[in-house]
C-alpha cells in the first residue's frame, strides 16, 4: 500500500521499476519496496525518510541491512521466504542505529555474529558493541542507549553469537520471534539501567542459551516464552567486563523452561549446561510462576558472580520437576548470598538441604552448597543446526501500516500471567 498524495503517484509511475525512484522529499511517509524499487534491502534504508515503511518481497537477500534513520519499519511480506542470508561471511545480519525502529516478520541467519543487531553504542557503521566487530566497554556518555525497538516475528537462525541482540538500548520490545543455532544466545538484553524492555511469547531452542541478559536492570520483562531444548534456558549475570554492575531488578514470569540439555547445539556454555535459570550476581530479581522442568543438572541455581554475591532474589510460585536438582542456592564464599527468599514453589528437592520457602528470609548468613557438575556433549558447530521450522507469520504484513516503536513496551500486568502448560507455543 503505498500511502502518497497523486503529484507523487504522477512521478512514482514516471520511473516505475528503476531502482532508487522513490517519493518526492516532504511527501510523507511512504512505502519503499524491495526489490520492486530497489533491489537491494540496504538501498532502500539508504533511501528511507523517518517513518517510512521498507516493505520486502520473498527472495534472499545476501547483505547486512544498516538502518541509521528514525522510525523507519522494516518488513517481510512472508516471514519464512524474506531471508536477509550472511553465508557464513558476514558478522551481521540487521543492525539498528537510530531510535524508534521495527525489524518484523523476516529471517535472518548464517551470520557470523549477529542476527539481529540493536545498539546505541554505534559508530555509524555494524555497531561497536560486544559481538559486533571489537569489543569495547560501554561510556554511556559517549555512547547513551538507544531509544524505542522493536523486534517482532522475526527468525534468527544459525548466527554465530545472538540471534536478536539488544545492547546499549531502551523502551523497547522482543516479541513473537524465534532463535535457534545461536553458539551463543539466542536472545540477548545487556548494559541497560532502566532497560524498559519487555521479551515476551518467543521461542528459542537449540541454542547455546535460549536467552541472556548481563548488567540489564529495572522494568526488565521476561514473560511466556519458551527456552527449551538448549544447552542452558535462561541466565541472567552480573559481570565486571561491562558497565552498569550489578545486575538487578528483573521479572521472569510465566515462562516453560525444559529439557535445555540438547547435543544438537552448539558447544558453549558448558558450565550451566543442564540448568533451566541461573542468576549469577543478580540484585531483587522476581523469579515467578515459571515451569522448570527436565533440566538434568538443576531447574534454578542462584549463585555469585565473582565477588557478586546474590541479593535480595525472590522465587515464588514456580513449578519445578524433574530437575537434577529443583532448587539450589551456589553462591561462593566469597560472596554469599543474603536476603533470597523462596515462597509457595511446588519442588522435590532443594541445595543445601533445610531451606525453608518464606519471604522475607530471617536476618542472618544463607548456607550455600556447590552445585554437581555435568558432563556436557560435545554439541556441534553452529552453522550445522538443524533448521527451523516454518513460524507463523505477522497478520496483514504486506497492507499494515508502519510499526510505532515509540512508547514501548506499554503497560505490562505481571499479575495476570499465570504458570504456563507444558506446551506454551508448542504450535510453533
Amino acid at each position: 500500500m503505498l500511502r502518497v498524495p497523486p503529484l507523487a503517484l504522477v512521478v512514482l509511475l514516471t520511473c516505475a521499476g528503476l531502482a532508487g525512484c522513490g517519493v518526492p522529499e516532504g511527501a510523507g511517509p511512504s512505502t519503499l519496496r524491495v526489490p520492486q524499487n530497489y533491489a537491494a534491502i540496504s538501498g532502500a534504508a539508504e533511501a528511507a525518510e523517518p517513518g517510512d515503511l521498507i516493505l520486502v518481497s520473498p527472495g534472499r537477500y545476501t547483505e547486512t541491512v544498516r538502518l541509521r534513520t528514525a522510525g523507519v519499519t522494516l518488513r517481510g511480506t512472508d516471514r519464512n521466504a524474506v531471508v536477509i542470508d550472511g553465508e557464513i561471511r558476514r558478522a551481521n545480519g540487521v543492525v539498528v542505529s537510530a531510535p524508534g525502529v521495527s525489524v518484523e516478520n523476516l529471517t535472518v541467519q548464517a551470520n557470523t555474529l549477529n542476527g539481529v543487531l540493536v545498539t546505541g553504542m554505534s559508530d555509524g557503521g555494524d555497531g561497536l558493541a560486544k559481538g559486533s566487530n571489537e569489543y569495547t566497554r560501554l561510556d554511556p556518555e559517549k555512547f547513551p542507549p538507544l531509544q524505542g525497538f522493536r523486534v517482532s516475528y522475526v527468525t534468527a537462525a544459525n548466527n554465530g553469537l545472538y540471534g536478536i541482540y539488544a545492547f546499549d538500548a531502551q523502551h523497547g520490545v522482543i516479541e513473537r520471534s524465534y532463535a535457534s543455532g545461536s553458539a551463543d544466545s539466542g536472545i540477548y538484553v545487556g548494559q541497560c539501567r532502566p532497560c524498559d524492555i519487555a521479551v515476551r511469547d518467543n521461542i528459542a531452542e537449540r541454542n547455546a542459551v535460549g536467552y541472556e541478559a548481563t548488567n540489564a536492570s529495572g522494568d526488565l520483562y521476561v514473560l511466556r516464552n519458551r527456552f527449551s531444548g538448549n544447552r542452558v534456558g535462561l541466565t541472567s549475570n552480573s559481570d565486571y567486563q561491562e558497565a552498569l554492575v550489578p545486575q538487578s531488578g528483573a521479572t521472569v514470569v510465566g515462562n516453560l523452561l525444559s529439557g535445555n540439555a540438547e547435543p544438537e547445539s552448539p558447544a558453549q556454555a558448558e558450565g550451566g549446561f543442564g540448568i533451566g535459570i541461573g542468576i549469577a550476581g543478580g540484585t531483587d530479581d522476581l523469579v515467578a510462576r515459571n515451569r522448570v522442568e527436565g533440566n538434568p543438572a538443576a531447574g534454578i541455581v542462584l549463585g555469585s558472580a565473582i565477588d557478586l554475591p546474590p541479593l535480595r532474589n525472590r522465587l515464588i510460585g514456580n513449578v519445578l520437576a524433574g530437575n537434577g536438582i529443583d532448587v539450589a542456592f551456589a553462591a561462593s564464599a566469597r560472596a554469599p548470598r543474603d536476603g533470597n527468599c523462596l515462597q509457595d514453589n511446588i519442588l522435590a528437592t532443594l541445595v543445601p538441604n533445610g531451606l525453608i520457602q518464606v519471604c522475607p528470609v530471617p536476618a542472618g548468613a544463607q548456607p550455600s552448597a556447590p552445585l554437581p557438575r555435568m558432563n556436557p556433549p560435545r554439541g556441534v558447530p553452529f552453522p550445522a543446526v538443524a533448521a527451523p521450522p516454518p513460524q507463523p507469520g505477522m497478520p496483514g504484513a504486506e497492507h499494515a501500516p508502519p510499526s510505532s516503536a515509540a512508547g514501548l513496551p506499554g503497560p505490562v500486568d505481571v499479575a495476570a500471567i499465570g504458570v504456563p502448560g507444558t506446551n506454551l507455543l508448542a504450535v510453533r
